[in-house]
C-alpha cells in the first residue's frame, strides 16, 4: 500500500497545532508537530468576536504552518477550527480569507463532531480500558465531554465555558479569590446540569483527560517525582491526591509563583487555575483513584478518521 503525506491543523481558541504525518498500512508516523499560542479567544470571545490583533496572530501562524507544508510538499490538509471560530461574528470572514491567501480550506466544526474526533484521539491513544469512562477536553473556547467505553460514544456533548471564557468570567484576581472559585463553582453546575444528569445515568467508573491541561498537569506530577516522560508514550496516570496537592497549589499562587512550579508552561500558566478548577468539579461527581491523561485529542482523532479513510480505498 501506498505511503501518502498529509497535514493536519488544529485551530483551537487558545493554541494552533501543526501535525505532519506519514500515513501507510493503517497507522501513521509523524515527521514534525508544532504548536503555537495565537490566543484566537483572548479580547473578545465572550462577545463573540474575533479581536484584530487575535486575527494578524492567526494569520501570521497559518503562513508559517503554509511554508512547513510546502516544505515537505504535502497536499492534504485538514484544517479545523472550534469553538473561537464557531461563535464568532467575523468568524467566516475569516475563513474565507485564509481560502483567498493562504488556500487553506477551513472546516468550522461544531461542538458535538468535535467531542466524536476528541473520542476518536482517545480511543487511537489506548486510554481506554473497556469500562464506562467519561472523557473530557478543556479547551479555550469549549469543552467537551463523552461518556463512552474502548467500542463507542454513548454520550457526548460541547460545552461553551473553555479556559479562556472562565478565566474572563472569574478569574480576576491573582491569586484567585475563594469567593471567585465559588462562583465558579455555582456557576458549573448550572451549564453541566446536562453533563452531571448523563454520568447520574450512564455511571461512568474512571475519568479520562485529553491533552491540554492534562499534559501540564502530568508534566507537573512528573518533576514533583523527579521523573520523566518518556517518549512515545501517550497515556499517564495521575493520581487524584496528586491533582488535589497540585490543584491547591494553583490557586493559592499568583501568576510568578505559578511560572515557577517545575512542568508549568507559559503558555497554560493563566487558563490553568480555572482550568483545574473545573476537573476538581468533575472529581466530586464521579470519585475515581486517579485521571488518565491521554496525550491524544481532536487532531489525532482527525488522523484516526484519515486512517480508517485510506484503509478502505
Amino acid at each position: 500500500m501506498s505511503t501518502r503525506k498529509a497535514a493536519v491543523i488544529d485551530m483551537g481558541t487558545n493554541t494552533f497545532h501543526l501535525l505532519l504525518v506519514e500515513i501507510s498500512n493503517g497507522d501513521f508516523k509523524t515527521i514534525y508537530k508544532e504548536k503555537i499560542p495565537v490566543k484566537l479567544g483572548q479580547g473578545g470571545i465572550n462577545q463573540d468576536q474575533i479581536a484584530q490583533d487575535a486575527l494578524k496572530r492567526a494569520y501570521h501562524t497559518l503562513r508559517h504552518f503554509r511554508n512547513l507544508i510546502d516544505g515537505e510538499k504535502i497536499e492534504h490538509i485538514f484544517a479545523f477550527a472550534t469553538s473561537a471560530v464557531r461563535n464568532a461574528k467575523n468568524g467566516s470572514e475569516f475563513v474565507q480569507e485564509v481560502k483567498k491567501t493562504l488556500d487553506i480550506d477551513i472546516n468550522v466544526i461544531s461542538g458535538k463532531q468535535e467531542a466524536q474526533l476528541i473520542y476518536e484521539g482517545i480511543k487511537l491513544s489506548g486510554s481506554l480500558n473497556g469500562q464506562t469512562e467519561l472523557m473530557m477536553d478543556i479547551g479555550g473556547g469549549s469543552v467537551e465531554f463523552i461518556i463512552g467505553t474502548s467500542q463507542e460514544a454513548i454520550w457526548k456533548e460541547s460545552f461553551e465555558i473553555g479556559g479562556q471564557r472562565l478565566l474572563e468570567l472569574f478569574h480576576h484576581h491573582d491569586p484567585i479569590l475563594p469567593e471567585e472559585v465559588l462562583r465558579l463553582y455555582s456557576y458549573l453546575e448550572e451549564k453541566l446540569a446536562p453533563l452531571l444528569e448523563a454520568v447520574q445515568q450512564f455511571k461512568p467508573t474512571s475519568l479520562v483527560g485529553a491533552s491540554g491541561t492534562f499534559d501540564t498537569l502530568t508534566d507537573i506530577y512528573f518533576e514533583s517525582m523527579l521523573q520523566c516522560k518518556l517518549t512515545g508514550q501517550h497515556v499517564f496516570e495521575l493520581p487524584s491526591e496528586e491533582f488535589h496537592r497540585i490543584h491547591q497549589m494553583l490557586v493559592t499562587m499568583d501568576r510568578e509563583e505559578r511560572l515557577k512550579i517545575p512542568g508549568m508552561i507559559p503558555m497554560r500558566v493563566d487558563m490553568i487555575v480555572v482550568a483545574s478548577t473545573l476537573i476538581d468539579f468533575i472529581l466530586r461527581y464521579i470519585p475515581v483513584q486517579s485521571i488518565t491523561c491521554s496525550h491524544y485529542a481532536l487532531k489525532e482523532g482527525a488522523i484516526s478518521t484519515l486512517l480508517t479513510e485510506v484503509s478502505s480505498h
